[in-house]
């Protein structure tokens, strides 16, 4: 099979020649294994037998300089600061009324350029699975934007503000990402979107207000992939357990990147509960195995899922997490992946 095939066969729930294979990584891991094997970077995706490939729009910068201290800004104005990603110097629309949600200067969709994505997901030849869309990560925004315990209290107080704010929020997503699928959708596999929803001790916000809030814009992103014959997976980081049998519900596809070490993830239950509504892709603990154990500690604990999530397809296996970093030893990426390679044969 191709990379391809073996991926859509596993997300028709169908067992494939092998279990695919995913590798997200940072910037930093990702250039010190390609100086410790000496490999470019489509060598080092070869070698870890990474079964997916990407495609990304590209948006406009901004003229505007940043404020002292600031070292990024989202494409909806928020100033951030801080390692990596970092944290909003400031909520926007922080206790904003209606009238000045509607007044905001919300981004242009137009404005992303998606001419080229045709040719890039082609360069591939159709042998790897091509994930594409706007990553669309709209829950962060809007907590940017509000501030996360003011959002909170805002959906009982004035849930009409909280509502104004994700639509315009996910109207711009979910824009980008049509004209991404219009000028190249037949090129892609899968919309992959982001939204961080759990923590280590279960879901970031009570199921209640997940499904009056925040499931109606999964949902929206998800019948617009589905729109373009397209499979949907949502990066969510932590225990969300409590809120699988909701994203099964409005057609979700596949979840990334499961966390095994957090409330509610443990493997065997979710492979019994819903290994056959949902893809699950990760299960490789990051933190706890790929940090800090050995080689040897590695090839066991892969080992050992697949094992529990490989029967009947479904299972993408990869890290717990898309951001494997820095201080990762890279004999122990290895170790996962040439497991996956060699245990992870469907007979």
């Amino acid at each position: 099979m191709t990379s391809r095939e073996r991926v859509l066969t596993t997300f028709e729930h169908r067992e494939p020649d092998r279990v695919p294979a995913w590798c997200g990584a940072s910037p930093e891991f990702w250039e010190k294994a390609k100086r410790a094997l000496g490999l470019e970077d489509e060598e080092l995706r070869v070698r870890l037998g990474d079964d997916f490939r990407r495609v990304y729009a590209k948006y406009p910068e901004s003229a505007e300089p940043l404020s002292p201290g600031a070292q990024s800004r989202t494409v909806f104005g928020v100033e951030r600061h801080g390692y990596g990603y970092g944290q909003p110097t400031a909520h926007s629309l922080l206790h904003a009324s209606l009238t000045q949600i509607e007044a905001y200067p919300w981004p242009d969709p137009s404005l992303v350029e998606v001419s080229h994505i045709r040719a890039d997901a082609q360069a591939w030849g159709g042998q790897y699975a091509i994930l594409g869309g706007d990553w669309s990560p709209f829950w962060h925004d809007v907590i940017d934007l509000l501030g996360m315990e003011p959002m909170l209290l805002a959906m009982y107080d004035t849930p009409e503000v909280v509502d104004a704010v994700f639509k315009h929020t996910v109207d711009y997503y979910a824009e980008v990402s049509r004209r991404i699928f219009e000028a190249a959708g037949d090129a892609i596999d899968i919309f992959f979107i982001g939204n961080d929803l759990g923590g280590q001790t279960g879901p970031l916000i009570g199921e209640g207000l997940f499904r009056r809030f925040v499931l109606p814009h999964i949902a929206r992103l998800v019948n617009l992939g589905h729109d373009y014959g397209l499979k949907v997976m949502m990066h969510c980081c932590g225990g969300f357990a409590p809120l699988i049998p909701a994203l099964i519900e409005v057609g979700l596809d596949g979840v990334h990147a499961v966390q095994p070490c957090c409330a509610g993830m443990a493997l065997p239950e979710l492979k019994a509960a819903f290994g056959d509504k949902i893809v699950f892709n990760g299960a490789i603990d990051s933190h706890h195995v790929l940090i800090e154990g050995t080689a040897d500690f590695v090839r066991e604990k892969t080992r050992e899922a697949l094992r529990i999530m490989m029967p009947g397809g479904g299972f993408i296996a990869g890290p717990s997490h898309d951001y494997v970093l820095e201080e990762t030893p890279v004999e122990n990426i290895l170790a996962l992946f040439d497991t996956v390679r060699e245990a992870g044969v469907y007979c």
